[in-house]
C-alpha cells in the first residue's frame, strides 16, 4: 500500500482539543512536516493546548476563521493539503444555537474545499463524527451507510460532508473523511461528558446523568482518534470515508461511576436530568475499514479514564478557570433535574 507524503499541512482548527492532540502527534512523528494551524479560538480553542510548540521551526499559528474565504485562500496557497478540525461540535449547545454551527461546519467546510479546488492540493481531510449516522438501535453503522442525523450538531456536520462530497462529483476534489466516536482525554473542554464528570466529581458537584443513563457512545482516547486520523491522511483511499473507534459501547452511567470509582466521589452525587431533545441512544460504528489499513485502539476505556482523572487532577489551573461565567450560564439552562420538572 502506496504512503502518501505530505511535506506542509493546514491545519485548521488546531487549538481545540483533537485538533492540538492532532498537531502535537504530528511534530512528535514527522517534524519535517511543516504545520501551519489556523484556529478561531472561540471559547473551546485554547492557545495553552499549543505553546509547547511555539518558536519552532517548522510551526506557525495564525488566528482566524475557516470562513474568511480571503485568509484561507492565502494560507491555502502555501501547503500541499488541508486537515480540518474547526467545527462547532456539542450538542447541547447546537440545541441552543443551530446556526452558528450551520455557518462554520458547512460554510467553512464550503471555503476550504474551494481552496483546496483551486490550489490543486494532493488531499483534504474532514473530520467528521460518527453521530451523522444517527440513532442506530441494532448492529454496526459502515461507512456506506446513509447519514440520518438527527441533531443541529450532526446535521451540520453531515451538511459539511454533503457539501465536500459534490466537490468530489463536480470538481474531482481528493477528499478523505474521517467519522469519530466520542474523544476523552487532557485538555478537553470541560462540558463533554468525561471532563465534566470528571471535573464536578473532584469539586463534590453532582454528575448530570441525561434520563436514566442508558445511552451509549464508543469512547475513543484522543492519541488513539489521532493516530488513525494521520495513518488516513497518509495511506487512506481518495474518496473514501473511515469510521475511527474503538468498537466498544459504554453508557453514560458506566462512565459516571468509572469516573466516581476512579476519584473518589459517593454514588450520591448521580443526577438524572431532563433528557436531550432528539437523544440518540446508540452509536456502533463499524472499524473494518481503518482495520484493513493496519489501525487498531491502543488504550482501553479504564485505562485512558485513569489517565485522564490524572491530568485533571494534576491540572487544575488549566481547567478551573474554564468553569466560569458563560460556562455555568449554558449549564444551568441544560442541566435541570428530573425532579424539578412540572408533572
Amino acid at each position: 500500500m502506496s504512503e502518501r507524503v505530505l511535506r506542509r499541512l493546514l491545519v485548521a482548527g488546531g487549538a481545540g482539543f483533537i485538533g492540538s492532540n492532532f498537531v502535537k502527534l504530528l511534530r512528535r512523528t514527522r517534524p519535517d512536516v511543516e504545520v501551519t494551524v489556523l484556529d478561531k479560538l472561540t471559547y473551546a480553542g485554547n492557545p495553552a493546548n499549543l505553546r509547547e510548540l511555539e518558536g519552532q521551526e517548522g510551526y506557525r499559528f495564525v488566528r482566524g476563521d475557516i470562513c474568511d474565504g480571503e485568509m484561507v485562500d492565502h494560507l491555502a496557497g502555501q501547503v500541499d493539503a488541508i486537515v480540518n478540525f474547526a467545527a462547532e461540535t456539542h450538542v447541547d449547545r447546537s440545541l441552543l444555537d443551530p446556526f452558528a454551527f450551520v455557518l462554520t461546519d458547512v460554510l467553512g467546510t464550503a471555503v476550504l474545499c474551494e481552496a483546496a479546488r483551486k490550489h490543486e492540493h494532493e488531499v483534504i481531510l474532514l473530520v467528521s463524527t460518527d453521530e451523522v449516522y444517527g440513532d442506530v438501535t441494532t448492529g454496526l453503522s459502515k461507512e456506506a451507510d446513509a447519514l440520518r442525523p438527527r441533531s443541529p450538531y450532526s446535521a451540520s456536520k453531515a451538511g459539511g460532508e454533503l457539501l465536500a462530497r459534490s466537490y468530489v462529483e463536480s470538481f474531482g476534489l481528493p477528499l478523505l473523511v474521517t467519522r469519530g466516536s466520542n474523544n476523552y482525554g487532557p485538555n478537553q473542554f470541560p462540558e463533554k461528558i468525561v471532563p465534566l464528570f470528571i471535573t464536578n466529581a473532584l469539586d463534590g458537584l453532582k454528575l448530570p446523568i441525561y434520563n436514566d443513563g442508558s445511552a451509549v457512545r464508543d469512547y475513543i482516547y484522543v492519541e488513539d482518534h489521532c493516530e488513525g486520523i494521520d495513518l488516513v491522511l497518509r495511506k487512506g483511499e481518495v474518496g473514501h470515508a473511515y469510521n475511527v473507534a474503538t468498537g466498544v459501547q459504554t453508557s453514560g452511567l458506566e462512565v459516571a461511576r468509572t469516573v466516581l470509582e476512579l476519584t473518589g466521589g459517593d454514588e450520591s452525587l448521580l443526577e438524572f436530568v431532563r433528557d436531550r431533545p432528539g437523544h440518540d441512544y446508540r452509536y456502533a460504528p463499524d472499524i473494518s475499514a481503518i482495520s484493513e489499513l493496519g489501525w487498531q485502539p491502543k488504550v482501553n476505556f479504564r485505562e485512558g479514564l485513569a489517565e485522564t482523572v490524572r491530568w485533571y487532577q494534576e491540572h487544575e489551573q488549566w481547567w478551573r478557570p474554564l468553569k466560569s461565567g458563560e460556562y455555568w450560564d449554558f449549564y444551568r439552562r441544560n442541566y435541570k433535574p428530573i425532579e424539578t420538572e412540572v408533572s
